[in-house]
């Protein structure tokens, strides 16, 4: 066991992934989180009104079967992910404003991959044969060649290179991009959309399936992982927040504040597991990550706006989840569905586009309008909550430059779904960028270490 502190600065998930492991391991680690609850984008928020009064999740997130990092870590931590999340075999449905089913498509949950998919694919609605071969067949070259992009360009620009129509485009590939990596697809990054496909529709069939959450994201994630830490030795501050860090001989020197109070920590290791747009302010002062804070500096976000609606309690959906096409609202969750909030509808937008210049009562409007047209049986909501995340991801475009978990400091590392080159910004990319920084410290501590081996 090593005594030596080591200090998580960001309590999302990459850096309660990275806590989670080091603590694991034995190591003492501290986590420092500036607010006052951890979970980072994937948390619930207390919403209280003259109508509500109760945890909503500050967005609707799914996770896939493919996110192996994540639910290993989850189990580790004691959630039972069975419980925790409804599991769908891959099945889309997407609905035009005018409430016909444009596309669904469905995967035969009997056979094995790739037939399940292919079965899926040659029995879906909404797609002429034409479209479903060339769709198939885009499939198949991805599967079986590592080779299939030379050059990372823009995805709609590589998906007309490789036939795929505007109507297959706008049905099934468009949504995906929009899911998979908050960025239009006019600027989304083919490559880093062809990894999440490849590990999605790999061999394990289960890896496609959507993981839809049953409770709220404080009580699958923030909650487990950080009882986890602590349980086994690691210290988590909240409502601390890191003012700078300094580089001293063989040492880093963490400046604290907890209100009016300010505190000096030294650490042997440091992860910054920040927003990419606040690590250029934590490590301004040393000299040496120059180049890292200007290549944080130029990342840009996307937005994700979550419209919460309430209905009557009886009111349900065909299904959990159902996308939309030719409206502002692109996917729609049942909530009484997945975690008993009886009524409750929760519509996401993601990316961004003209519901930006509307007002939060604006865009509740116009939803419920959308929704109301697509499915005539429903009332008029009671209420509406509008939660806003205007930096929610870093726009995953084509080209992007990302710096990875390790810097010009030997003992300074990044964690964040932004350095996991191979992912857009999704809470597997995060978990994995905090669990390799973990290794990377411990091979560290093990090669100083005289007595190791012996």
């Amino acid at each position: 066991m090593s005594t030596k502190p080591i200090a998580v600065i960001g309590g999302g998930c990459a850096g309660l992934s990275a806590a989670a492991t080091l603590a694991e391991r034995g190591h003492a680690v501290t986590l420092f989180e500036s607010s006052p609850q951890l979970g980072g984008r994937a948390r619930s928020v207390a919403i209280e009104n003259k109508d509500l009064s109760q945890a909503l999740d500050n967005g609707q997130h799914i996770m896939l079967g493919a996110y192996r990092e994540t639910l290993g870590l989850l189990e580790k931590a004691g959630v039972n992910v069975a419980q925790a999340f409804e599991r769908l075999p891959l099945s889309m449905h997407i609905k035009s404003g005018t409430g016909q089913t444009d596309f669904s498509l469905q995967s035969w949950t009997k056979l094995p991959a790739p037939f399940n998919l292919l079965m899926g694919f040659l029995c879906c609605k909404g797609l002429h044969l034409g479209e479903r071969y060339t769709a198939l067949r885009f499939m198949h070259r991805l599967q079986s060649s590592s080779e299939l992009i030379k050059e990372d360009i823009p995805l709609d620009i590589f998906l007309e290179q490789h036939r795929q129509s505007k109507r297959l485009m706008t049905l099934l590939w468009e949504p995906l991009c929009l899911a998979a990596l908050n960025t239009p697809i006019h600027r989304a990054s083919s490559r880093i959309f062809l990894n999440v496909l490849k590990d999605s529709f790999s061999s394990d069939k289960h890896n496609s399936d959507f993981l839809l959450p049953r409770l709220d994201l404080s009580q699958i994630i923030a909650q487990p992982l950080a009882h986890y830490i602590q349980a086994k030795g690691g210290t988590i501050q909240c409502s601390h927040r890191v003012r700078s860090i300094h580089a001293d001989n063989d040492e880093l020197r963490v400046e604290t504040s907890q209100g009016t109070s300010h505190f000096s920590h030294v650490f042997s290791h440091v992860v910054v597991a920040t927003s990419p747009a606040t690590v250029d302010q934590l490590i301004a002062d040393i000299p040496q990550l120059r180049h890292t804070a200007q290549q944080t500096q130029a990342f840009t976000f996307q937005p994700i706006y979550t419209i919460y609606l309430q209905y009557p309690a009886d009111t349900r959906l065909p299904s959990s989840m159902i996308g939309l096409t030719g409206t502002t609202a692109q996917w729609v969750f049942d909530r009484g569905r997945l975690c008993q909030q009886l009524g409750l509808l929760a519509v996401i937008i993601s990316a961004e586009g003209a519901h930006q210049q509307m007002s939060q009562a604006q865009l509740a409007l116009v939803v419920a309008q959308e929704l109301k047209q697509v499915f005539p049986q429903l009332a008029q909501p009671f209420w509406h909550q509008v939660i806003t995340e205007k930096r929610a991801t870093f726009s995953c475009n084509a080209g992007l430059s990302r710096p990875g978990n390790t810097t010009a400091l030997p003992n300074l590392y990044l964690a964040g779904d932004y350095t996991y080159e191979d992912y857009p910004a999704t809470i597997e990319g995060a978990v994995r960028s905090g669990i390799r920084c973990a290794d990377l410290i411990s091979d560290d501590i093990l090669k100083g270490c005289p007595y190791v081996g012996l």
